[in-house]
């Protein structure tokens, strides 16, 4: 059987299709355009996502065997703030996880409502990206949009939505939202008072390997699938990375390396860290995860080398670096403002230390190994809850570097391997689709005889040293910046 994986991601839909032994047979992707209607805003057009899912899914099952395809599952941008109204249209542009216009409405949640109350109603305070500050926004700025909502979805589930008729989310994607109690898996009715939301304008909950339905008939008859095609509720695009990587199970450990970066670690059981700093979700395997979230990780090296060197060829520019661990210059790699663990949405990028002599590789060595720092900023708090993982996946279009990550294995100190696919969340979506439909018992099992790890980065002693020297030095920035950053919005 056939199983199709679409990863939803911030500036294109990535579909993959997978045969049930794991073996990626096709992948398409398909670009959209993100829109900033005022600086430090985000948004996308639902009908956009789905425009050109429609055109993947076309283009992938061209040449296949329509009749084998079993499922379809998800992986998509989380936190974004999708509203429907009664006859199901969207109202407005979904705000996106990188928006950052709710900072008013963050410092309101965590300062008025109490960032305790927080994170005992949902395990997580507010941070801008968030859906629960937009909703809170929106009530505010647009009243007559507000007003007209009839249902309330993440982008992902939209797809999902378009497909089968019904209006559902997962767990771990639910989590994101700062409506949703993590460790009941279930709307928080505290959380949905605050926001001045009824649980019916929520969509249901599943489980992430769930089925929610079957594809509407006349969806069935414009792609030539059969209209017993299963779609499961699929991840939030972290959590299917991490399956689609084998993050699965009690302490394992994914980094990805795409627009926003992150440090993902799995877990059986509940914690939360006292400071809140990293995200305690809902994983897709049917426990828990722990994740810690920079909003800018390889888009600062696209930043750096599209938009400042003007060029594109990405390797030269990185060939040119040679000594590692003795750089001078620091990269604050905060382009977005920064969610984990600063929750600071005025950060911004900064270089400091730079002198006569120094030269475009120093520069860019600073961005890679600042983007490296800012991970290992979560990597902390998670050893500071006695979690220490010896060895990470990594996946995302900056883990196709060799050099980031040699420099990521040593300033994190760990074993990072590579997997033989770089699909990260379709594959997800297509094992969590595989798992729905039976072809495997669990999301532990896919994982196991799905994904293979075909090369490792070992940390070297005298380069961790080096690194830690300099990981000391670059945690004392941000703080001496941080009151400064306030001032220069």
């Amino acid at each position: 059987m056939l199983y199709i994986g679409i990863d939803l991601g911030t500036s294109a839909v990535k579909l993959i299709l997978m045969d049930g032994s794991g073996a990626i047979q096709k992948t398409v992707s398909k670009e959209y355009p993100l829109f900033f209607p005022h600086p430090g805003w985000s948004e996308q057009k639902p009908e956009d996502w789905y425009g050109q899912t429609a055109a993947g899914l076309k283009e992938l099952l061209a040449d296949a065997d329509k009749s084998q395809v079993a499922g379809i599952s998800f992986g998509g941008q989380m936190h974004g703030l999708v509203i429907l109204d009664e006859n199901d249209r969207v109202i407005r542009p979904a705000i996106l996880w990188n928006d950052g216009r709710t900072a008013e409405e963050c410092a309101y949640l965590n300062d008025a409502v109490g960032r305790e109350k927080l994170s005992k109603y949902t395990a997580n305070i507010a941070f801008t990206g968030f859906t629960a500050p937009k909703l809170l926004w929106l009530k505010k700025h647009e009243p007559e949009n507000f007003a007209k909502i009839k249902k309330i979805m993440l982008p992902k589930d939209y797809i999902a939505y378009r497909l089968t008729g019904v209006h559902c989310t997962d767990v771990s994607d639910a989590s994101g939202m700062l409506l949703f109690d993590v460790e009941h898996r279930r709307w928080s009715e505290e959380m949905c008072g605050i926001c001045g939301v009824k649980e019916e304008q929520l969509a249901k909950v599943f489980e992430s390997y769930e089925p929610v339905g079957t594809v509407l008939p006349e969806i069935a008859e414009e792609f030539g699938i059969p209209e017993t095609t299963v779609v499961a509720a699929g991840a939030g695009d972290n959590a299917a990375a991490a399956v689609g990587t084998g993050t699965v199970g009690d302490g394992r450990c994914n980094i990805s390396l795409g627009t926003s970066g992150t440090v993902f670690i799995s877990s059986e059981k509940f914690r939360v860290d006292s400071h809140n700093a990293l995200h305690a979700f809902a994983h897709a395997d049917g426990h828990y995860h722990l994740m810690g979230c920079m909003l800018s990780a390889a888009s600062c090296n696209m930043w750096w080398m599209d938009e400042i060197i003007g060029t594109d060829d990405y390797a030269a520019q990185q060939r040119e670096i040679r000594n590692l661990g003795e750089n001078h210059v620091y990269f604050l790699p905060y382009l977005m403002g920064e969610r984990s663990p600063h929750n600071d949405p005025d950060a911004r990028g900064t270089f400091i230390g730079m002198t006569m002599d120094t030269t475009r590789a120093d520069m860019t060595q600073a961005v890679l190994e600042g983007v490296a720092f800012a991970l290992r900023d979560s990597f902390e708090v998670a050893k500071a809850l006695g979690i220490r993982p010896e060895r990470t996946k990594i996946c995302g279009g900056g883990a196709k570097s060799p050099l980031w990550r040699k420099i990521i294995a040593n300033v994190l100190n760990v074993k990072v391997d590579m997997i033989e696919s770089e699909q990260g969340p379709g594959l997800g979506g297509a094992m969590l689709a595989a798992v729905a439909c039976g072809e495997y018992e669990s999301v532990e099992e896919a994982a196991e005889k799905i994904v293979k790890v075909v090369d490792t980065e070992e940390p070297d002693s005298e380069l961790v040293a080096k690194y830690e020297a300099r990981y000391q030095q670059f945690r004392e920035i941000y703080p001496a910046c941080r009151e400064l950053f306030k001032k220069i919005r």
